[in-house]
């Protein structure tokens, strides 16, 4: 297949881009993918009081987060090969009629199968965003760049179900959808005018084979970490075989990665061992953050009795956290051209803080002490993310930024769907040990006496605090690897 566009050699700096135009299309964008990923959780119950279809709720989360996953590395490949502006616009028109068709649904069947389109256009928002900055941005500048992305993506986790809840009481759930319209426009047009055209007359070839591997791959795997030990027992024929499909997918992923003339996962990068190291930190780090942002508002709610509404404020010093470290950590890290340090005491620092919340879960700790503790952790997890991916592209060659951004931000999401998948695990099987039998009866009853209440109270505490020391652990790991992991200083400029 000929390709018409493609990043052509870059220019000692972004001259002739007028970079103002182009940050504020990539912050837009970001915008549209991190909004989307939590404005429909509070915006569910109107949902299912309108269209039912309460026993498939889950599935308006898991097909937008099945799709965007699997297809991350696609585009990843795709812009390295016709260039970042066609695949944004295909990215961001994608995720649009999908959110208009989302919009129009009149049954669960209609939103889960539009989310799934949404999917398939927000796997490239995140991912071409993050290359373009490093096709335009040296090395050594690249850290506070990626902070603010770090940071619009950690702002836009707080307004998500803050967002949701005012347009659903405003206008109606319907309009979480139609609210991207304007501002997805408004990203194409920033974009289409800022980032320039350069054309590539190299015959390519993409990697179809390999691509549908990767998909059913993920799509299995995903599936069977959703629906293990919720909707299937964990040892049911159902899960087996999709934890097997995946199994076998990979292996063909392997085998055609091997052959292909332009694999869409090229195997030269999982013989860099920068790369390998870095990305399984940044899965093994959003194991955590995800976890951590799924189960603790379920802490504060059902262990210290906040509504809905100041649980989700009150996760805000985490993300606030997150901001500071991210934009902070991002300019310290321009400044020294070094990452290495400041990404291991910030996951040390994480662990510290999950460590220490299960602590404060078990032994009733203040709110006031979890508060401190959450903007901690967010402050490890700042610095972690955003100069982890500059790390990777500071260590693979410029044709290869679009695959190697993209593979990391696929192992991002995938570790972020483990995390939450094996959090819940260890989670029920805390409660079914501490509570056997009743956790069900007892958690859904409202009209509990005060001693079964306070047995509830007692379990959620002690299995809460199980899984976060689980969050300590894995964050302690991944602050291993990137110890263990070679550091390249930062390049002032750009590789040819």
């Amino acid at each position: 297949m000929s390709a018409t566009e493609g990043p052509a050699p870059p220019k000692p700096a972004a001259q002739g881009q007028k970079l103002g135009l182009v940050f504020a299309g990539l912050m837009l964008a970001l915008v549209l993918a991190a909004l989307d990923q939590n404005i429909v959780a509070t915006a569910l119950p109107r949902i299912v009081d309108e269209l039912g279809g309460l026993a498939h709720l889950s599935w308006v989360v898991t097909a937008f987060m099945v799709a965007s996953t699997m297809t991350t590395p696609l585009y990843g490949k795709l812009s390295d090969i016709f260039g970042r502006k066609p695949a944004f616009f295909v990215s961001i028109m994608i995720f649009l009629v999908g959110s208009v068709l989302c919009g129009l649904s009149r049954s669960m069947t209609e939103l889960i199968l539009f989310r799934a389109v949404q999917g398939l256009g927000a796997g490239g928002l995140i991912t071409l965003s993050q290359t373009v900055v490093a096709d335009l941005i040296p090395p050594r500048e690249r850290g506070r760049y990626q902070g603010l992305f770090a940071g619009v993506f950690a702002a836009c986790s707080v307004a998500g179900p803050l967002l949701g809840g005012v347009i659903t009481d405003a206008l109606s759930w319907h309009w979480i959808f139609y609210v991207n319209l304007p501002v997805g426009a408004a990203a194409m047009v920033l974009i289409g005018v800022g980032l320039k055209h350069r054309p590539n007359r190299v015959v390519h070839q993409v990697d179809y084979l390999g691509a549908l591997w990767l998909s059913v791959a993920t799509c299995c795997a995903l599936l069977a970490l959703s629906w293990g030990g919720n909707v299937y027992p964990w040892s049911s024929p159902v899960v087996l075989g999709l934890g097997g499909g995946a199994v076998v997918c990979i292996g063909l992923l392997t085998m055609t990665e091997r052959r292909a003339a332009e694999p869409l996962l090229p195997p030269r990068l999982f013989r860099n061992r920068i790369f390998v190291l870095s990305v399984l930190a940044i899965g093994l780090s959003a194991m955590g953050m995800f976890a951590a942002a799924v189960f603790l508002p379920l802490y504060f709610q059902l262990v210290q009795g906040a509504s809905p509404t100041a649980a989700g404020l009150m996760i805000s010093p985490m993300m606030g956290g997150v901001i500071v470290a991210s934009i902070g950590g991002g300019r310290l890290v321009s400044y020294t051209g070094r990452y290495k340090a400041l990404v291991t005491a910030g996951l040390m620092a994480a662990a510290f803080s999950f460590a220490t919340l299960a602590w404060s879960a078990r032994s009733g700790g203040s709110a006031v002490m979890g508060e401190v503790i959450l903007a901690v952790l967010g402050l490890g997890i700042g610095v972690s993310f955003p100069n982890l991916t500059t790390a990777i592209q500071n260590a693979v060659e410029r044709a290869d930024l679009g695959a190697a951004t993209a593979t990391s931000a696929f192992f991002r999401s995938l570790g972020g769907a483990v995390g939450v998948a094996v959090s819940g695990a260890i989670l029920t099987a805390r409660l079914q040990t501490l509570m056997p039998g009743g956790i069900r009866q007892l958690a859904s009853d409202s009209a509990m006496t005060a001693s079964e209440h306070a047995a509830v109270v007692f379990a959620y505490r002690h299995a809460l605090a199980t899984t976060f020391l689980t969050g300590a652990v894995i964050a302690l790991a991944a602050c291993a690897i990137v110890a263990l992991s070679p550091e390249r200083p930062l390049a002032a400029v750009r590789r040819r």
